[in-house]
């Protein structure tokens, strides 16, 4: 998730109700740290029998992206969590439990989490910033859009937009949210490697923070695929970070060499790249 990764994660469970496996983190809503837990940042934590237990403060007016984000980097930091099946399993926890329904906590998370991008007060803001910037054309494609926040931003400033990610939890939760919100997203299952669209098709292709988590033959296979897709632009942004994050399912350290090994071995008629919160590649099919 940024991210829950992108950005911020990418949870492949989503929406998946069968009954808490062992290693699943357990988690609870406590305004107060609750006897025998540990406190952590935004949040407390404990272990019983093996089990990972969390509890967290948020409700509908305070739970958004950033703040799970930030919740539980503490308890990778602390030690306490560690692996992304972990770290996704248990930012899902949160988010649900933060309301009466999951409805109503997805639809809070959503709208919390679009606001805090909108005006800047997520950590992620920036990036988004930086990315709605540099669209061109009347049509986006979001390829890897997770929870899809980039997507509905473009919507809200009136872009025709598609998003693919390959997880169907998190397409139907931006579907639904698209809906709720009333902003038009055609959201589909997809492979970034094998986009489900015509040659042509989009004006602009962004893959925001979607690289790291590919190998090295998946990065030029996708972005092979984003010129094909786009008529004008493809927007790529990495993070720069000493050691790939785990819990974010990073695969890759990238560094602005990576960018140019990329802009020389893909198929396109320009390329620009440079620094400003992480690496950013603007490839012209």
């Amino acid at each position: 998730m940024t991210a829950i990764d992108q950005s911020t994660t990418s949870p492949s469970t989503l929406l998946d109700s069968s009954p808490v496996r062992e290693r699943e983190p357990l988690v609870l809503r406590s305004g107060l740290v609750p006897r025998g837990f540990a406190r952590c940042g935004f949040l407390s934590w404990r272990r019983v029998a093996g089990v990972l237990q969390i509890a967290h403060p948020f409700d509908e007016k305070t739970i958004s992206d950033s703040v799970v984000v930030d919740g539980l980097v503490s308890l990778v930091e602390a030690g306490a969590l560690s692996g992304q099946e972990q770290f996704e399993s248990a930012a899902v926890g949160i988010i649900r439990t933060s309301a009466g329904t999951s409805a109503d906590a997805w639809s809070a998370f959503y709208e919390n989490s679009i606001r805090e991008l909108r005006c800047g007060a997520s950590a992620f803001a920036p990036v988004h910033r930086r990315a709605h910037s540099l669209v061109t054309g009347a049509s986006v494609l979001e390829v890897g859009s997770c929870f899809g926040f980039f997507a509905l931003g473009c919507a809200m400033d009136g872009y025709d937009v598609s998003a693919c990610d390959i997880s169907p939890g998190a397409v139907s939760l931006l579907s639904a949210a698209s809906r709720r919100l009333g902003l038009p997203v055609d959201a589909v299952v997809g492979d970034a490697t094998a986009l489900p669209f015509d040659d042509d098709s989009v004006d602009t292709v962004s893959l925001i923070h979607l690289l790291e988590h590919l190998d090295a033959v998946g990065v030029e296979a996708a972005l092979a695929e984003a010129l094909r897709v786009a008529r004008h632009r493809v927007i790529v942004a990495v993070p720069f970070e000493e050691e790939p994050s785990p819990h974010f399912g990073h695969r890759l350290r990238l560094t602005e060499k990576d960018l140019r090994t990329w802009a020389n071995s893909a198929d396109h008629s320009g390329a620009e790249m440079f620094v400003d919160h992480g690496g950013w590649l603007v490839l012209t099919p």
